[in-house]
């Protein structure tokens, strides 16, 4: 099961990085439509380049937030940290509504994360060895 953690994580990665393109590619359009808004030729051309680049900028900061947040958790999931699997497990169940390659990437992650085996991977590493005794305080 690690191999499929590894690779889950690379696919968050692919993911988080596409992710951030787009944010990156909504800002230079949220850009450009504030050059235009500068510069109106009309008066409803300022009306709708404003709306435009407001939306624009709505859109990149959204997707610059989803794609770092991608982005973190596989990092968080290369290290077995238990917390990158509780908000991984959050990311997928968001993921499935994104058709076709969230759902995909949503089931998979779902799929892995929520198995017994990995499971194991990410407890503590006294409670894995069996070493469930606590040492009692002096």
């Amino acid at each position: 099961m690690d191999r499929h953690l590894a690779l889950l994580s690379l696919l968050a990665s692919l993911w988080g990085a596409l992710s951030a393109l787009v944010g990156v590619s909504m800002l230079l359009l949220a850009a450009g439509a504030a050059a235009e808004l500068a510069d109106p030729a009309g008066a409803g051309l300022a009306l709708a380049s404003g709306v435009a680049a407001t939306m624009f900028l709505i859109f990149a900061v959204c997707a610059l937030v989803w794609g770092g947040t991608h982005l973190w958790v596989a990092s968080l999931l290369r290290r077995h940290q238990s917390r990158g699997r509780i908000v991984m497990i959050a990311l997928a169940v968001c993921n499935l509504v994104l058709l076709p390659f969230g759902t995909a990437l949503g089931a998979y992650a779902l799929w892995v994360l929520l198995s017994g085996t990995t499971r194991k991977l990410f407890e503590p590493a006294s409670a894995a060895e069996g070493g469930g005794a606590t040492p009692t305080p002096k």
